[in-house]
Protein backbone atom coordinates (compact mmCIF):
# COMPACT_ATOMS: atom_id res chain seq x y z
CA UNK A 1 0.00 0.00 0.00
CA UNK A 2 1.39 3.49 -1.19
CA UNK A 3 -1.04 6.27 0.47
CA UNK A 4 -3.52 6.15 3.75
CA UNK A 5 -5.89 8.79 3.36
CA UNK A 6 -7.11 9.74 7.20
CA UNK A 7 -9.73 11.66 7.93
CA UNK A 8 -11.38 11.52 11.65
CA UNK A 9 -14.91 12.55 12.35
CA UNK A 10 -17.72 13.26 14.82
CA UNK A 11 -21.76 13.21 14.30
CA UNK A 12 -21.62 14.33 10.24
CA UNK A 13 -22.86 11.84 8.25
CA UNK A 14 -23.80 13.83 5.44
CA UNK A 15 -20.13 14.89 5.09
CA UNK A 16 -18.71 11.90 5.19
CA UNK A 17 -21.59 10.53 2.66
CA UNK A 18 -20.01 13.30 0.27
CA UNK A 19 -16.91 12.34 0.91
CA UNK A 20 -16.80 8.74 0.16
CA UNK A 21 -18.86 9.71 -3.56
CA UNK A 22 -15.84 12.16 -4.16
CA UNK A 23 -13.32 9.46 -3.51
CA UNK A 24 -15.79 6.95 -5.47
CA UNK A 25 -15.83 9.05 -8.57
CA UNK A 26 -11.87 9.12 -8.41
CA UNK A 27 -11.18 5.77 -9.15
CA UNK A 28 -8.71 5.15 -6.66
CA UNK A 29 -5.85 3.11 -7.10
CA UNK A 30 -5.91 -0.02 -5.73
CA UNK A 31 -2.28 1.32 -3.35
CA UNK A 32 -4.63 3.89 -1.81
CA UNK A 33 -7.15 3.52 0.68
CA UNK A 34 -9.39 5.75 2.70
CA UNK A 35 -9.55 5.37 6.23
CA UNK A 36 -12.40 7.42 8.91
CA UNK A 37 -11.98 7.82 12.11
CA UNK A 38 -15.39 7.83 13.71
CA UNK A 39 -14.23 9.83 17.10
CA UNK A 40 -17.04 9.15 19.32
CA UNK A 41 -20.29 9.97 16.79
CA UNK A 42 -23.74 8.66 18.25
CA UNK A 43 -25.04 7.08 16.28
CA UNK A 44 -22.33 5.16 15.35
CA UNK A 45 -21.06 6.36 11.40
CA UNK A 46 -21.92 3.34 8.82
CA UNK A 47 -19.07 2.59 6.12
CA UNK A 48 -21.48 2.67 2.63
CA UNK A 49 -18.62 3.30 0.48
CA UNK A 50 -19.13 1.46 -2.70
CA UNK A 51 -15.03 1.39 -3.57
CA UNK A 52 -12.71 -0.37 -2.17
CA UNK A 53 -10.10 -0.35 0.17
CA UNK A 54 -12.36 2.03 2.80
CA UNK A 55 -11.92 1.16 6.38
CA UNK A 56 -13.60 2.97 9.78
CA UNK A 57 -12.40 2.62 12.73
CA UNK A 58 -13.75 3.57 16.02
CA UNK A 59 -12.53 5.08 18.60
CA UNK A 60 -14.83 4.81 21.17
CA UNK A 61 -13.95 8.27 23.16
CA UNK A 62 -16.91 10.48 23.69
CA UNK A 63 -14.81 13.57 25.75
CA UNK A 64 -14.38 16.62 23.96
CA UNK A 65 -12.02 17.48 21.50
CA UNK A 66 -9.72 13.99 21.02
CA UNK A 67 -8.87 14.42 17.52
CA UNK A 68 -5.50 14.60 18.26
CA UNK A 69 -6.22 10.75 19.85
CA UNK A 70 -8.31 10.10 16.97
CA UNK A 71 -5.48 10.92 14.19
CA UNK A 72 -2.93 9.22 15.73
CA UNK A 73 -5.17 5.90 16.32
CA UNK A 74 -5.89 6.27 12.40
CA UNK A 75 -1.90 6.40 11.76
CA UNK A 76 -1.53 3.32 13.83
CA UNK A 77 -4.06 1.53 11.65
CA UNK A 78 -2.66 2.55 8.68
CA UNK A 79 -0.56 0.64 5.52
CA UNK A 80 0.36 3.24 3.30
CA UNK A 81 3.99 4.51 3.04
CA UNK A 82 2.85 7.71 3.26
CA UNK A 83 -0.30 9.39 4.67
CA UNK A 84 -2.24 12.33 3.89
CA UNK A 85 -3.93 13.47 6.94
CA UNK A 86 -6.42 16.16 7.42
CA UNK A 87 -10.26 16.81 8.68
CA UNK A 88 -13.08 15.95 7.60
CA UNK A 89 -14.27 19.08 6.07
CA UNK A 90 -11.40 19.28 3.67
CA UNK A 91 -11.62 18.01 0.05
CA UNK A 92 -8.53 15.79 -0.86
CA UNK A 93 -8.20 16.11 -5.01
CA UNK A 94 -6.86 13.62 -7.08
CA UNK A 95 -3.85 15.62 -7.99
CA UNK A 96 -2.83 15.79 -3.87
CA UNK A 97 -3.31 11.73 -3.89
CA UNK A 98 -0.87 10.81 -7.11
CA UNK A 99 1.71 13.42 -5.32
CA UNK A 100 1.50 10.97 -2.28
CA UNK A 101 1.93 8.32 -4.53
CA UNK A 102 4.92 9.12 -5.94
CA UNK A 103 6.39 11.59 -3.31
CA UNK A 104 9.05 14.20 -4.14
CA UNK A 105 9.90 14.56 -0.23
CA UNK A 106 9.54 13.24 3.20
CA UNK A 107 6.72 16.16 4.28
CA UNK A 108 4.61 18.17 2.01
CA UNK A 109 2.29 20.97 3.22
CA UNK A 110 -0.32 22.43 1.19
CA UNK A 111 -1.58 25.72 -0.17
CA UNK A 112 -5.68 26.16 0.74
CA UNK A 113 -8.58 27.63 -0.74
CA UNK A 114 -12.30 27.63 -0.11
CA UNK A 115 -14.49 24.79 -2.19
CA UNK A 116 -17.86 22.40 -1.54
CA UNK A 117 -18.90 18.98 -2.35
CA UNK A 118 -22.48 18.54 -3.58
CA UNK A 119 -24.98 16.23 -2.64
CA UNK A 120 -23.42 13.74 -5.39
CA UNK A 121 -19.92 14.15 -4.30
CA UNK A 122 -18.83 16.90 -6.98
CA UNK A 123 -15.96 18.90 -6.13
CA UNK A 124 -17.35 23.14 -7.11
CA UNK A 125 -16.11 26.55 -6.11
CA UNK A 126 -19.04 27.99 -7.50
CA UNK A 127 -19.59 31.62 -5.64
CA UNK A 128 -23.08 30.99 -5.53
CA UNK A 129 -22.44 27.32 -4.21
CA UNK A 130 -20.19 28.94 -1.46
CA UNK A 131 -22.85 31.89 -0.83
CA UNK A 132 -25.54 29.23 0.22
CA UNK A 133 -22.72 27.49 2.85
CA UNK A 134 -22.22 31.29 4.35
CA UNK A 135 -18.74 31.56 3.21
CA UNK A 136 -17.79 35.36 4.17
CA UNK A 137 -14.67 35.70 2.61
CA UNK A 138 -14.17 38.08 -0.32
CA UNK A 139 -11.81 35.48 -2.25
CA UNK A 140 -11.04 31.53 -2.61
CA UNK A 141 -7.50 31.35 -0.90
CA UNK A 142 -7.57 30.78 3.01
CA UNK A 143 -4.50 30.66 5.84
CA UNK A 144 -2.72 27.25 4.97
CA UNK A 145 -4.37 24.80 7.63
CA UNK A 146 -1.03 23.56 9.79
CA UNK A 147 -2.86 20.11 10.20
CA UNK A 148 -3.49 18.89 6.70
CA UNK A 149 -0.15 17.67 5.43
CA UNK A 150 1.20 14.68 3.69
CA UNK A 151 3.75 12.53 5.49
CA UNK A 152 5.87 9.06 5.45
CA UNK A 153 4.21 6.68 7.68
CA UNK A 154 7.05 5.95 9.37
CA UNK A 155 8.08 9.65 10.42
CA UNK A 156 5.10 10.17 11.86
CA UNK A 157 4.91 7.11 13.99
CA UNK A 158 8.80 7.32 14.78
CA UNK A 159 8.34 11.61 16.22
CA UNK A 160 5.29 10.58 18.08
CA UNK A 161 2.15 11.87 16.33
CA UNK A 162 0.78 14.57 16.98
CA UNK A 163 0.71 16.28 20.80
CA UNK A 164 -2.30 14.57 22.63
CA UNK A 165 -1.83 17.22 26.08
CA UNK A 166 -5.13 18.79 26.08
CA UNK A 167 -7.18 15.82 24.47
CA UNK A 168 -10.41 15.42 26.69
CA UNK A 169 -9.52 18.65 28.45
CA UNK A 170 -12.74 20.76 26.57
CA UNK A 171 -9.74 23.09 25.61
CA UNK A 172 -9.83 24.12 22.00
CA UNK A 173 -8.07 24.53 19.57
CA UNK A 174 -5.53 21.87 21.02
CA UNK A 175 -2.85 22.84 18.77
CA UNK A 176 -1.77 19.75 18.30
CA UNK A 177 0.23 20.50 15.55
CA UNK A 178 2.94 22.86 17.22
CA UNK A 179 4.93 20.03 19.52
CA UNK A 180 4.61 17.62 15.92
CA UNK A 181 6.34 20.54 13.69
CA UNK A 182 8.91 21.78 16.54
CA UNK A 183 10.10 17.75 16.28
CA UNK A 184 10.52 17.92 12.42
CA UNK A 185 12.34 21.38 12.24
CA UNK A 186 15.58 19.98 13.62
CA UNK A 187 15.43 17.35 11.42
CA UNK A 188 14.91 19.11 8.59
CA UNK A 189 17.64 21.56 9.47
CA UNK A 190 19.92 18.68 9.83
CA UNK A 191 19.16 17.29 6.29
CA UNK A 192 17.72 13.82 7.90
CA UNK A 193 14.16 14.72 5.99
CA UNK A 194 12.98 17.27 3.41
CA UNK A 195 9.79 19.32 3.97
CA UNK A 196 7.89 20.42 0.45
CA UNK A 197 6.33 23.83 1.73
CA UNK A 198 7.25 26.63 -0.93
CA UNK A 199 4.59 28.11 -3.24
CA UNK A 200 4.51 25.44 -5.26
CA UNK A 201 3.25 23.00 -3.07
CA UNK A 202 -0.47 21.57 -4.04
CA UNK A 203 -3.86 22.93 -2.75
CA UNK A 204 -6.50 21.42 -0.72
CA UNK A 205 -9.96 22.85 -0.30
CA UNK A 206 -11.90 23.18 2.94
CA UNK A 207 -15.79 23.15 2.93
CA UNK A 208 -16.70 26.49 4.78
CA UNK A 209 -17.93 26.69 8.35
CA UNK A 210 -17.14 28.14 11.75
CA UNK A 211 -15.09 31.70 11.28
CA UNK A 212 -14.75 31.88 7.30
CA UNK A 213 -18.52 31.64 7.71
CA UNK A 214 -18.45 34.42 10.19
CA UNK A 215 -18.38 33.21 13.81
CA UNK A 216 -16.49 30.50 15.04
CA UNK A 217 -19.57 27.98 15.66
CA UNK A 218 -21.00 28.35 12.03
CA UNK A 219 -22.05 24.43 11.41
CA UNK A 220 -23.77 25.29 7.16
CA UNK A 221 -27.19 23.10 7.02
CA UNK A 222 -26.01 21.46 10.85
CA UNK A 223 -23.56 19.28 8.90
CA UNK A 224 -20.85 18.98 11.06
CA UNK A 225 -20.24 18.10 15.08
CA UNK A 226 -21.98 20.97 17.19
CA UNK A 227 -18.77 20.99 19.75
CA UNK A 228 -18.71 24.76 20.89
CA UNK A 229 -15.05 26.46 19.25
CA UNK A 230 -15.70 29.68 21.47
CA UNK A 231 -13.70 28.89 24.28
CA UNK A 232 -10.70 28.88 22.06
Amino acid sequence: MKVSIIQAVLNSPEIVRRQLLHYEKMNLPDDVEVIIVDDGSEPQLKNNANFANCHFYFTYDYRMWTQPAARNFGAKKARGEFCIFTDIDHIISREVIEIARNCPADVVRFKREAGVLDEDGNFTQDRNALDEWGFREGGLRLAPHSNSFIIRRDLYLDTGGVSERYVGSGIHPNREEVPFKKKLKPLEQAGKITIWQDQTKPMIYMMPNGRYCGDKDANPFGFFHDLKRKNG
